[in-house]
């Protein structure tokens, strides 16, 4: 049995209802347990990461919205910092990694008929929700920050999306939505829900399949985390099932500009008092106060993992040497190849157990000019 509780005081969830928050502490819901993988239960009539909707703990009246999302190819090339595979999550429907946590939220959202949604966005959540918003005939307000790209704006735009544009920092835009929601609004929010990171579990259940074998560490960008969630949380299943004998050492990536979890996993709880939510081309990571910041930590840490963060003037550099592998992502993205030429330099080959995977998460095509 899968129950959704506040993370503090231990309040269950109001069934129908989609509650950011807990209405008696305000603090965030999450999975107790989260929804288990039962590799007996996999559905090979569903395509893509359907085929895994056994464990995305939906109601019983949950149907797929399914627009192509999962079955990402895991493609290897022999590099200079070894023999890498990459997870191109960039191939998804609207050119994100978001798409397997909208497309299990909208499938949620029709369940209990909910038909009208707000959410916060530097981009990409914002163009998969309402993409999966306009599949399941649900109107979509999508809060975003001025400095959003115009290709992302465009995007959600096209879906049919009504975009509120907010002057000022991600957690200015942040803080309009958590206002909208006070009010009665429904706030689909990839940051607060818990409902999406069974949707990134499914990555993990892919890396296996692919590989044929344990992963041995897993490097990704990391703003809010809940990728880095929901990965860990299917790569725990898969150990839990006897898929695996050990966890893939995790790797988290952050850009300095806007690296708290980086700072905290550095530097502990003091280094927070210097970081800053400055500007970066990792728009998707520029996030100053991850709500599940603590829960990433020990993700990371129970894995035998680390964080990293990348100096603004690397990311460039970076998005070209993937490019010339034929990987085109945005900055967000390319961030985690500067993290794994920072741990090759700093202990050589050894520093990361074999096979080594590497998580694009979001499309070149993304990215302003």
């Amino acid at each position: 049995m899968t129950d959704i509780v506040c993370s503090n005081c231990g309040r269950p969830a109001e069934s129908g209802r989609l509650d950011f928050k807990c209405l008696t502490c305000g603090s965030f819901f999450d999975f107790k347990p989260f929804p288990a993988f039962d590799p007996g239960r996999v559905r090979t009539d569903l395509p893509g990461l359907w085929r895994f909707i056994e464990s995305f703990g939906l109601p019983a009246n949950a149907r797929p919205v399914y627009l192509g999302e999962g079955d990402t190819p895991l493609v290897s090339r022999k590099t200079d910092l070894g023999e890498i595979a990459f997870k191109l999550e960039n191939l998804n429907p609207t050119g994100s990694h978001k798409d397997r946590g909208s497309a299990v939220l909208a499938a949620l959202l029709q369940a209990l008929d909910i038909r009208e949604v707000v959410e916060d966005s530097s981009g990409n959540a914002g163009a998969s929700l309402a993409a999966y918003a306009a599949a399941a005939g649900i109107e979509a307000r999508i809060f975003v920050p001025d400095y959003a790209s115009g290709p992302k704006r465009r995007q959600i735009e096209a879906y049919g999306a009504q975009i509120v544009r907010i002057l000022g920092t991600r957690s200015a835009v942040a803080e309009a939505v958590r206002r909208a929601a006070e009010t009665g609004a429904v706030y689909a929010s990839h940051a607060y829900l818990p409902q999406l990171q069974p949707g990134f579990a499914s990555i993990a259940y892919e890396i296996h399949e692919q590989i044929g074998a344990a992963a041995g560490t897993v490097i990704m960008p990391v703003g809010q985390g809940g990728l880095l969630l929901g990965v860990a949380s299917g790569f725990e299943n898969l150990l839990a099932a006897g898929s695996i004998q050990r966890l893939p050492q995790l790797v988290g990536v952050q850009a300095m500009a806007c690296a708290p979890i980086w700072a905290a996993f550095t530097m502990g709880a003091a280094g927070l008092q210097w970081v800053t939510e400055g500007q970066t081309a990792a728009e998707g990571v520029r996030i100053r106060n991850p709500v599940r910041g603590d829960r990433v930590l020990q993700a990371v840490s129970g894995s035998g993992g680390t964080f990293l963060a990348v100096e603004e003037d690397r990311i460039p550099a970076s998005g070209e040497a993937l490019a010339r592998m034929g990987f085109y992502v945005e900055p967000t993205s390319a961030i985690v190849w500067d993290g794994l030429r920072q741990l090759r330099e700093a202990a050589g080959p050894e520093a990361l157990r074999e096979p080594v995977v590497v998580i694009l998460t979001g499309s070149g095509l993304k990215r302003s000019a």
